[in-house]
This record gives structure tokens, C-alpha cells and sequence, in this order.
């Protein structure tokens, strides 16, 4: 079990910094894998010490539906990610790492289990272009789109900066994002447990069975 424990404060702050252009291939831009690093520890999971509130976010899921976050997932283990469909790297890597070790689960833990994606590219991420996608990966997972400004102010509230749509120095349209996963908690929904992008699939498939069950990992 790889864990680490840090101060929620000293994470905001650090997470509000950190953007990955996804696919923009400009070393300035190389993802930041973990929130604030402990030098020379190899830690996928980190415990905050006060756990994030679920943001109030009220969005538009695959099937064009209203999806009122904490209404919806309020009691299930619940983890969420900002990304978008037309990155080639982090984003898919992330929701598929996921995706194969929740399969690892029991099947009544599998349907307990939110995974929610919420678009930072809403004008390109339509409720049907997100359903698409997302039923490759893994159809039960949640897809959220909306507006830009909303979608922004709720990852704020995780610490995690999200920008508009843009173009990088080759005219490809990157969306520059933080690219963490927080797990909430089905006792208390409280987000405890962030992870950056460089979890694998063995560290979600050995942290998910005690995350289902709201016990730190």
C-alpha cells in the first residue's frame, strides 16, 4: 500500500498549479504526476487530513439528462476525474487504469461504485461524444459536460485547475487540465484520497476494495 499524508491546505495550493496540456507534446507542459511530492518516496495514494467537500455541480450526462453530482452519488463510493476525449495520453490511460481494476471488484461492489469524468472541453464534449467514448472504456462510467465557467469552479473546489480550450504551438487543440482523481467516501462523502497520474492499475485495483468500503487505502 503505497500512502502519504498531507495537510489539505498545502494541497490546494499545490494542485492549483499544476496543468497538463494533454497531447500538446511542449516540455513545458509535461504532466505533474503527484501534488506535492515527497522526495524519494514512490506513493500513489495520498490521505488528506481533511477531506475535500463533493462539489455542487449540476451538469448534463451521455444521455442528455440533468446529473445533480452530489445527489446522485451521495452514499457511493465515488471517484472523479477532469479530463476530455480527445486526449491521447493522460485521460484515457487514467479512465482505463480505473476501469480495469474496478473489474477486479465484486460484482455488488462494481455497481456501488461511481466513476465520473467530467469534460474541461464541454464545446467539443457533447453528452453524445462523451457516451461514445466512455462505452469503450467502461459504459457505467459517469460523463458530465456543461458550462465551461461551472465545470471550472468545481475542480477549483478540488484544488484542480482546469483552462479553456486552446491551441498549442503545432494548432492542435489541447485542453490544459490538472489531472488528478479524487476518491469520495460512501460513509461521509467527503473526498479523502487523491492520486495523480502516475497510479497504475495495480494501485487502484489494490486501493478500490477499501475505498468501496470508505477505509483509507
Amino acid at each position: 500500500m503505497r500512502t502519504k499524508t498531507f495537510a489539505a491546505a498545502a494541497l490546494l495550493a499545490a494542485a492549483s498549479l499544476t496543468l497538463t496540456a494533454c497531447g500538446s507534446g511542449d516540455d513545458s507542459n509535461k504532466p505533474v504526476a503527484v501534488v506535492s511530492e515527497e522526495a524519494g518516496t514512490d506513493k500513489a495514494a495520498t490521505v488528506l487530513d481533511k477531506p475535500f467537500e463533493k462539489p455542487d455541480l449540476v451538469l448534463t450526462d451521455t444521455q442528455g439528462k440533468k446529473y445533480d453530482l452530489r445527489k446522485e452519488t451521495a452514499g457511493k463510493p465515488t471517484l472523479i476525474y477532469f479530463g476530455y476525449t480527445h486526449c491521447p495520453d493522460v485521460c484515457p490511460l487514467t479512465m482505463n487504469n480505473i476501469a480495469v481494476a474496478k473489474k477486479q471488484l465484486p460484482k455488488a461492489e462494481q455497481d456501488e461504485l461511481r466513476v465520473v469524468f467530467v469534460t474541461t472541453d464541454p464545446k467539443r464534449d457533447t453528452s453524445a461524444e462523451l457516451g461514445k467514448w466512455l462505452k469503450g472504456i467502461d459504459p457505467s462510467f459517469v460523463g458530465l459536460t456543461g458550462d465551461f465557467a461551472t465545470i471550472q469552479a468545481g475542480a477549483r473546489t478540488l484544488g484542480i485547475s482546469i483552462e479553456p480550450t486552446k491551441k498549442d504551438k503545432n494548432g492542435k487543440l489541447v485542453s490544459e487540465h490538472g489531472t488528478q482523481v479524487i476518491a469520495f467516501s460512501p460513509k461521509t462523502d467527503g473526498g479523502y484520497v487523491l492520486y495523480g497520474e502516475d497510479a497504475t492499475v495495480d494501485d487502484y485495483t489494490k486501493d478500490l476494495p477499501k475505498i468501496a468500503k470508505g477505509e483509507n487505502p
